[in-house]
């Protein structure tokens, strides 16, 4: 009877063992993940050992990135493999077609269907309710009665992670290839590789094929300072996510968004300024460490996060701010629309037009499209003085007494448009608001500091690490680079083991998987 229950014992333990493999709604896969270190370590070892075998090496990684997807997302990593394979047949059918009207229907065609599968899982619910709206207040044709006769309530669709980068990234190769850029890959598994890729897979960087394709046939070589690098992206991203992040985000802050009548305006103001922290901390932290994970692999991307508060300009902040996704808009949106190309006013409502779709792009929700909106407009304004004063846009000619004035406003003009980013309601957004505005009372600040002490030094470290020259952190990469392999381990070592003693009790998503 011992032997059978001790068995059934071991049977159980193995049964829970293996269920961690399998994919879990209420716990996506993540790089700041104890499981995603255990699997990556398991996966190296063997990737190593494949670096002079360029068909197997791709196969392998590709399935390890299709598992990683599987992870996150559950069965939906078959509409990975569904984008991937229809946009591989249609750069094929674009390269091979002679004239320019049949081009240009094949890549309609793999427009309509990335796009069409964006509408789908992210805007149906706000079509929908859009259009329940428009006919309930148009001539009271659907009064509340009659829409609880119907039942209404949004349908159950769901949002696979990471959705908008891989189609974005995919239909760019499509329409790279009918500008003439680049040329189609002749393998299939070739271009899985490339939209399926784990680094940059679920939040990106969006990377171009034309940077990432030739990359895949370059027999992988890891150079000590790159290992230093790679180390170095990795640590910092763990810190920035997991350390300050999700720290201040489940402590303080989205008890401020959550109850912001609750609060004076100052502890608002604090919290806005925790949100801009944090969603900067949590995307660049992805970022630093999905560039720094490709990087041991072999691959470079390119940087996505540039110090971006440090901006004197709203223009300069959006060439500092998610650089992929930035120049993504302006490479397939922004010039298609005409760019500059088409006259003063022109160019101002393209920039507006490009932000309210990037706005839409972040969510179906009317406090995004304001966010967007709010974004579009400061560009085109800054465009105009830009144009008044002949100034340029990156601030490099700017004095350092102007500079200081410039990265201040810029910075509060971002903070203004993250409240309607943020807040889960207009009236949420409203009400802090009025709180600011009315209620400030700077008293409370000290009892902030006294009542908040650690969220308080985590946000001044936060900020003075984000505010630090250029040159302190090109040293500090380097004193990393220098050092001897062990001292690279117990440096590792010692991020886990502050990144497991901050790390909160529930998992916090990324914010950008939503999206």
């Amino acid at each position: 009877m011992w032997n059978d229950m001790e068995k059934y014992l071991n049977e159980l333990s193995f049964h829970k063992f293996l269920e961690i493999f399998n994919y879990q709604s209420d716990s996506p896969l993540m790089f700041s993940t104890g499981l995603f270190l255990f699997l990556f370590l398991g996966f190296y070892i063997i990737y190593n050992s494949l670096r002079n075998n360029l068909r197997v090496r791709i196969i392998y990684v590709t399935l390890f990135s299709l598992y990683f997807y599987y992870k996150t997302s559950g069965i939906w990593f078959l509409l990975l493999i569904f984008t991937a394979t229809s946009d591989f047949l249609i750069g094929g059918m674009i390269s091979a077609t002679q004239t320019k009207i049949r081009k240009r229907l094949w890549v309609t065609l793999s427009v309509c269907i990335n796009l069409g599968m964006l509408m789908y899982f992210k805007y149906t619910n706000f079509l929908y309710g859009l259009a329940i709206s428009f006919w309930h207040h148009l001539g009271g044709i659907l009064n509340e009665q009659a829409l609880q006769q119907l039942n209404y309530k949004p349908l159950d669709i769901f949002l696979p992670i990471g959705i908008s980068f891989f189609t974005f990234q995919s239909l760019s190769y499509t329409i790279d290839i009918y500008r003439g850029q680049v040329k189609p890959v002749k393998r299939w598994i070739d271009y899985l590789f490339f939209v399926s890729f784990f680094p940059g897979l679920v939040a990106g960087p969006i990377v171009r094929a034309k940077d990432f394709i030739p990359q895949i046939y370059r027999k992988p070589v890891l150079l000590y300072n790159h290992l230093g690098e790679a180390l170095y992206l990795i640590i910092c991203g763990l810190f920035k996510k997991c350390v300050i992040s999700d720290y201040i985000s489940v402590n303080f802050v989205d008890r401020i968004f959550d109850a912001p009548a609750l609060y004076t305006g100052v502890e608002n103001l604090l919290g806005i300024y925790g949100y801009a922290l944090q969603i900067y901390c949590d995307f660049s932290g992805y970022s630093d460490m999905a560039i720094g994970i490709a990087l041991l692999l072999g691959f470079r991307f390119n940087i996505n996060f540039d110090s971006p508060y440090q901006s004197a300009s709203i223009t300069e902040f959006w060439r500092r701010w998610h650089v992929s996704l930035s120049s993504w808009l302006r490479d397939y949106l922004y010039i298609p629309l005409g760019g500059n190309r088409k006259g003063t006013v022109r160019t101002y409502l393209n920039l507006i037009i490009t932000m309210l779709l990037g706005g839409l792009w972040h969510g179906a929700a009317l406090r995004f499209i304001l966010w967007g909106a709010v974004h579009g407009v400061a560009l085109a304004i800054d465009k105009l003085f830009m144009n008044l004063f002949r100034l340029k846009a990156n601030g490099a000619d700017m004095p350092f007494w102007r500079r200081i004035p410039g990265v201040i406003f810029t910075f509060h003009l971002v903070c203004f448009a993250w409240i309607f980013f943020r807040a889960d309601t207009m009236e949420k957004a409203g009400l802090m608001l009025t709180q600011i505005f009315t209620r400030f009372e700077p008293g409370v600040f000290l009892q902030f500091v006294s009542g908040y002490r650690l969220i308080f030094i985590l946000m001044v470290t936060g900020y003075i690490i984000h505010f630090m020259p250029k040159k302190v952190d090109r040293a500090i990469q380097e004193v990393i680079t220098c050092m001897p392999l062990w001292a690279k381990a117990v440096l590792l070592s010692i991020a886990i083991f502050a990144v497991i003693q901050m790390k909160s009790a529930e998992i916090v998503p990324f914010i950008y998987f939503q999206f």
